[in-house]
């Protein structure tokens, strides 16, 4: 997988749109992989899938098809910006999903351009989950002079690019968290996700980090094994800075919202029910 992807750096030319296909495949998790997933990310052992597993069930998915010969972009660099997921039922542990996935709305960025991947999965013909990643791909310029590409006819986290001027919650944290070094390499054992920059010290320093980063999807998971909504939600995230392995980050809640942080905001999240 990860060679598909660094092969997406050689020089070679591009299209100057988005593939406007859309992939269909179906995903099914054991009891032992979501078992070992929840110890990661800190979800209570249940019968029903976390809310992020299915983006770990689409994961090698959405890198084949990032990293296809149709796509404007090597896939190495994106960043993962922000997510949205909703979920509309609970999912039993070991159902046998079926996927939608294709990419949408190239449009102009202040440091470049950014895309969205839209995933869908189905039980037995009904949608039971929903997401929306927001990548980024930086490039010189404010973004402003870019245009925007056509939509298609469907529909690793870096240094992030938030939009906004989100102030991080302040009062007391409702837990503090020190974020083990072995993360990186615990989260890509078990999603799959071996980018570098969460696993090598030489990798993170190859794009510029002093040492290891979190996923920005272990994050999500973390912040949503703790608060523990029940579907029907919708979780709106944006990753703001990277968190360093080793180091230590605050939850702070209040009312709908979630945030995770330390001396900068990492993560911020609002659940609410889906529209």
């Amino acid at each position: 997988m990860f060679l598909r992807a660094a092969a997406t750096l050689l020089p070679r030319p591009r299209p100057g749109a988005l593939p406007t296909r859309t992939v269909t495949f179906t995903g099914q998790a054991t009891v032992n992989e979501v078992a070992a997933y929840d110890a990661v990310c800190g979800f209570a052992l249940t019968d029903r899938l976390p809310p992020t597993y299915p983006h770990i069930l689409a994961f090698a998915e959405s890198m084949r098809l990032m990293s296809a010969g149709d796509f404007p972009f090597p896939v190495v660099g994106l960043v993962h910006t922000a997510n949205t997921i909703t979920q509309y039922a609970e999912i039993p542990v070991a159902a046998r999903l079926s996927f939608e996935m294709c990419v949408t709305d190239l449009r102009p960025h202040r440091r470049g351009r950014q895309f969205d991947l839209l995933t869908t999965a189905s039980l037995d013909g009904v949608t039971v989950w929903r997401e929306t990643s927001t990548y980024l791909r930086k490039e010189g310029g404010t973004g402003a002079s870019v245009p925007s590409a056509p939509q298609s006819d469907a529909a690793p986290q870096g240094d992030a690019a938030p939009e906004g001027d989100t102030q991080p919650l302040t009062g007391e944290p409702v837990a503090v968290w020190r974020i083990p070094s072995s993360t990186g390499t615990d989260y890509a054992r078990v999603s799959g996700d071996r980018n570098p920059i969460h696993t090598s010290w030489l990798g993170a320093r190859a794009f510029g980090f002093p040492r290891p980063i979190a996923h920005g999807m272990w994050s999500l998971a973390r912040v949503l094994a703790a608060v523990r909504p029940v579907a029907p939600f919708t979780v709106n995230a944006v990753f703001k800075a990277p968190i360093f392995l080793g180091g230590r980050v605050a939850l702070r809640t209040a009312g709908s919202r979630a945030d995770l942080s330390s001396a900068k905001l990492h993560l911020t999240t609002e659940i609410a029910a889906p529209l």
